[in-house]
C-alpha cells in the first residue's frame, strides 16, 4: 500500500496539533526515519532551537550497528536520552510525525524512556 505525501503531511499536522495542545512548555522529541537510518531531535519550540540530536549516522553508532533495524533505533533512543539529560531536559512530548507507533519508532521511544526521559 503506497502512502501519498499529501496524506502523510495531513497526518503529521494532525499529530503536531495534538502535541502542541498538551505540550505545556515541554520540548518536543521529534523522530524521522528513512529506510536506512533513524534520527531524533529534542526541539524547544518556544525558542526554535534544537537542544539535542542523535541518529544512526553519529560516530558513536555508525560503525557498530546496521542503520535500519530496531536495535539501531534503540541505541539512538538511549543516546538521545543521554544527550537530553546533559542539556537539562527531563520531560518531553513525543512527536512520532506521520509514522505509526510501531517497530523502530516504538523501539526508539522505549529506549529513550529507559534512558531517563519522561513522556
Amino acid at each position: 500500500m503506497a502512502i501519498s505525501a499529501k496524506g502523510a503531511d495531513r497526518r503529521k499536522a494532525r499529530v503536531r496539533k495534538a502535541l502542541k495542545a498538551r505540550a505545556f512548555g515541554r520540548p518536543r522529541l521529534s523522530v524521522f526515519r528513512s529506510d536506512k537510518n533513524i534520527y531524533a531531535q529534542i526541539i524547544d519550540d518556544a525558542t526554535g532551537r534544537t537542544l539535542a540530536a542523535a541518529s544512526t549516522l553519529d560516530k558513536d553508532v555508525k560503525g557498530t550497528i546496521k542503520g535500519g533495524s530496531a536495535e539501531a533505533a534503540a541505541t539512538v533512543g538511549k543516546l538521545i536520552a543521554e544527550r537530553g539529560t546533559k542539556a537539562g531536559v527531563a520531560e518531553v512530548v513525543f512527536d512520532r510525525g506521520a509514522y505509526i507507533y510501531h517497530g523502530r519508532v516504538k523501539a526508539l521511544a522505549d529506549a529513550a524512556r529507559e534512558g531517563g526521559l519522561q513522556f
